[in-house]
């Protein structure tokens, strides 16, 4: 390895990973745990649990793509 990003963004996106799994699963367990508190909402909820969703998962998905375009280089 003679670039350290080489190194470097690979444990990049070990972390936006784990990061994003953390996060994912306490989104999905508060909302879960909501939909059950009130049964009556759980078309709002789910709508705001699945946006939010994304956008966590979107972090991962940023650094997987500048991954590949970094190490293109």
């Amino acid at each position: 390895m003679d670039n350290p990003i080489q190194l470097a963004l690979p444990l990049a996106l070990g972390l936006a990973a784990i990061g994003s799994g953390l996060g994912l699963g306490r989104a999905i367990g508060g909302a879960m745990e909501a939909m059950g508190r009130q049964p009556e909402a759980i078309g709002r909820i789910q709508t705001a649990m699945i946006i939010g969703a994304a956008f966590i998962e979107a972090l991962t998905i940023y650094v997987f793509v500048s991954m590949f375009l970094f190490l293109g280089n």
